[in-house]
């Protein structure tokens, strides 16, 4: 071995620097843990870039199970292999990857089915552990074990992942690593949304409820489809500007529809009803509001957004029975991981799938706690966060 190559650290535990969440709704406190080796069917990666997802600030904020700390969240990013455990052929160390918070096992009925991306084999769950042995790779310096989030845990230098939930990539071209991480969770999902759940066609209408990042997202998937009308709705006016820049022809403000309720508003807007219509903020009453303004005899109503645990919506059983209209969720907007991330990856560098616009911040991975912020005062759509430049 050359004086000048670093020797190998496969096999061996891996001390790193992480953003540990301690106590919930509290500045995530950046320490040093230890990072196992990979087990079988596992990949350690080293991040490279994460960014910042409103499903983390859910989980962060959450008290009561399925919130726990200590947790390492995270799970939109990309990295690079730097080791494998046993029984892996498809990943080799120094593989480009995006993990995947969706497992896509391609061995089970449902991924080798076209009709579902819900594997049945590693099926989706908000676990504190990993998706096989029901264990953890993280334990602080004091040999403590520290919990998983979304089977990825991208918020540290370093993290074990199982090969289910990720994806290897070619970055050939002009693709940079700070745009392609966000495929990993947003805006997968709401362009997935918008081409593979929904199917939007040329010259629909289509209503947006939430315009933060995935809803932004589905209006650019939306966009690309060649929809004609799509009506974005949100409490802050300046989100109509913003959402201009993804396809956003028409605006309403729920705080000026008056005594009218919002759905009201958008039948009479669209002359019936919507033909598509995406809940993407996880309110259980929008989802209510989504499927009142979609169309009868062919609307489809999406549902994206993350409720709090154990919510419910209401629904008139003579409603659904008479109206014939579709209410349905789509995790990780119906896309497979392993097949549509490189689809995606090649619309982006045909500059057809805008990712710039999305990311209004790059900091570096030691002010996430400053990411933290600008999120929840609504000052942010994607932050990337660098673990070393």
């Amino acid at each position: 071995m050359s004086s000048h190559q670093k020797p190998s650290t496969a096999g061996k535990p891996i001390r790193c620097k992480a953003a540990v969440c301690r106590v919930a709704g509290a500045p995530l406190v950046m320490e040093e843990v230890t990072v196992a080796p990979p087990q079988a069917h596992e990949a350690r990666i080293r991040i490279v870039c994460t960014s910042l997802c409103q499903s983390d600030v859910t989980f962060w904020k959450l008290k009561d199970f399925p919130g726990i700390t200590p947790r390492i969240l995270g799970h939109e990013a990309i990295g690079i292999v730097e080791s494998v455990g046993a029984e892996v052929t498809e990943l080799t160390e120094g593989d480009t990857v995006i993990p995947v918070f969706l497992s896509d096992c391609g061995e089970c009925s449902d991924c080798l089915s076209k009709k579902s991306n819900l594997c049945s084999k590693l099926p989706f769950k908000v676990s504190p552990w990993m998706p096989r042995d029901g264990t953890s790779r993280f334990t602080d310096l004091d040999g403590n074990t520290i919990h998983h989030f979304l089977s990825v845990s991208s918020f540290s230098e370093y993290t074990v992942v199982d090969i289910a939930h990720l994806t290897k990539i070619d970055l050939d071209g002009d693709v940079q690593m700070n745009r392609a991480c966000l495929l990993s969770c947003g805006v997968s999902t709401g362009v997935g949304a918008a081409w593979r759940t929904a199917d939007v066609e040329e010259g629909t209408t289509v209503v947006i409820f939430g315009l933060g990042s995935i809803g932004l997202a589905v209006a650019e998937g939306a966009r690309i489809r060649g929809a004609a009308r799509i009506i974005g709705i949100d409490m802050k006016p300046e989100k109509f500007d913003v959402g201009k820049k993804f396809g956003i022809t028409e605006f309403v403000n729920p705080a000026d529809c008056g005594d009218k309720p919002l759905s009201q508003v958008i039948n009479e807007m669209t002359k019936g009803g919507a033909d598509y219509c995406f809940e993407c903020v996880g309110l259980p009453s929008l989802m209510e509001e989504a499927y009142a303004c979609c169309r009868k005899g062919w609307g489809k109503t999406i549902v994206l957004g993350v409720a709090r645990p154990m919510s419910e919506m209401k629904l008139e059983c003579f409603k659904v029975l008479h109206f014939g209209k579709i209410l349905t969720g789509s995790l990780f907007g119906g896309l497979k991981p392993k097949s549509d991330i490189p689809m995606l990856l090649k619309r982006y560098m045909d500059r057809d799938l805008e990712l710039d616009k999305f990311v209004t911040h790059e900091l570096d991975f030691e002010e996430i706690n400053t990411a933290f912020d600008l999120l929840v005062e609504g000052k942010s759509l994607r932050c990337v966060m660098w673990m070393d430049r």
